[in-house]
């Protein structure tokens, strides 16, 4: 690739979050643990970083999407293509952990749905049943 073309196809830092849409200081924040390699500096002018980085960054965004922590995204990022099975089986467990948040949500909406309800009925006019019931936990 000759040089006006590859220089085409490095971007600052600046345009790097653009294209990616996230802050300059989230790719730095990236590059500080690990995520992706921070460019060389050359001794005049900026970093460069390749189209391969937004690719990187973008992993990385869609994957925060479906719930995975940076921590996994990492370990993700380093097991690469090549270890689907292993992968499969992080992104089962991440589907177990979402479906236990899920069932505890669904209890937690329940709970309030009931504590609600007791409040519209009327019953008392002394005593609020949502702050009674909370009183009552803390004992």
């Amino acid at each position: 690739m000759n040089q006006a073309r590859q220089q085409q196809s490095e971007l600052t830092i600046g345009r790097l979050a653009r294209a990616t849409n996230v802050n300059v200081e989230t790719v730095r924040y990236y590059q500080r643990i690990g995520l992706i390699s921070e460019p060389r500096k050359p001794r005049h002018g900026y970093r460069k970083y390749t189209y391969q980085t937004v690719s990187q960054i973008r992993f990385i965004k869609r994957a925060q999407q479906l719930g995975f922590s940076l921590r996994e995204i990492a370990d993700l990022l380093e097991l690469g293509d090549g270890h689907c099975r292993d992968v499969r089986m992080r992104a089962e467990k991440k589907r177990d952990k979402i479906d236990k948040q899920i069932r505890d949500l669904q209890a937690l909406q329940d709970t309030l749905d009931q504590l609600i309800s007791a409040c519209n009925s009327g019953k008392d006019t002394h005593k609020c049943p949502i702050v009674e019931t909370l009183l009552e936990q803390d004992q």
